[in-house]
């Protein structure tokens, strides 16, 4: 099984995914941050190196998402899938930061390695609201987190909501309210019902 866990930076994520990976008896794929060798130049100067930062991340998600799929375990939870770069990506756009040819071949790499990626089974996404993830990030006192705004976190929270409508069509997905945090056996529960239904969501789908 491929469980997806998505949901906006401040989420709960990682521990998230942690804790659910360990319930299952799955395999736990974090997202590459510490490793980041982009990252903090990002945080400091986003037009100079967001879209060498999206090209990164999304190769480093690829090679992630494939290793993923080819498993030989029983199952595996990851922390931000190769989907959600795009919400980045798109806002780093829109605002100026990455200049319109730049993403133009971001867009190109992501459409052709597509072709090559094969859906999560579930994709849980965990819904808090931009001012309690603004708490939570300023919690946890990352240094290359501190340039984060309320503006960015509401302009990223509408990107994701965006991103589940569409996600929807292709794989399923399970939408907790995560501004208090959840019981994580109570998750995976509803997570295996929803991907016992899935094979035969996808199969559907194929008639299409």
């Amino acid at each position: 099984m491929f469980i997806g866990v998505a949901g906006i930076i401040g989420a709960g994520k990682s521990t998230f995914t942690q804790q659910l990976a360990e319930h299952l008896g799955f395999e736990a794929a974090y997202e590459p941050v510490e490793k980041n060798v982009y990252l903090a130049d990002f945080y400091r100067d986003m037009r100079r190196w967001g879209a060498m930062m999206q090209i990164y991340l999304l190769a480093k998600r690829f090679e992630q998402h494939q290793q993923i799929v080819w498993s030989s375990g029983p199952g595996v939870v990851q922390d931000r899938t190769i989907y959600e770069d795009t919400i980045f990506a798109q806002m780093l756009a829109d605002s100026g930061h990455i200049d319109a040819r730049d993403y133009a071949t971001y867009r190109s790499l992501f459409e052709m390695m597509k072709r090559f990626l094969a859906y999560p089974d579930v994709i849980v996404y965990l819904r808090v609201h931009p001012e309690v993830a603004h708490g939570r990030i300023q919690k946890r006192a990352r240094s290359v987190e501190n340039t984060i705004t309320m503006d960015y976190l509401l302009k990223l929270n509408a990107g994701y909501e965006k991103f589940v409508s569409e996600i929807g069509r292709w794989t399923r997905v399970v939408t907790f309210d995560w501004n208090e945090y959840g019981d994580v056996a109570d998750v995976a529960e509803r997570v295996q019902e929803e991907a016992a239904k899935s094979v035969d969501f996808l199969r559907d789908l194929k008639r299409i």
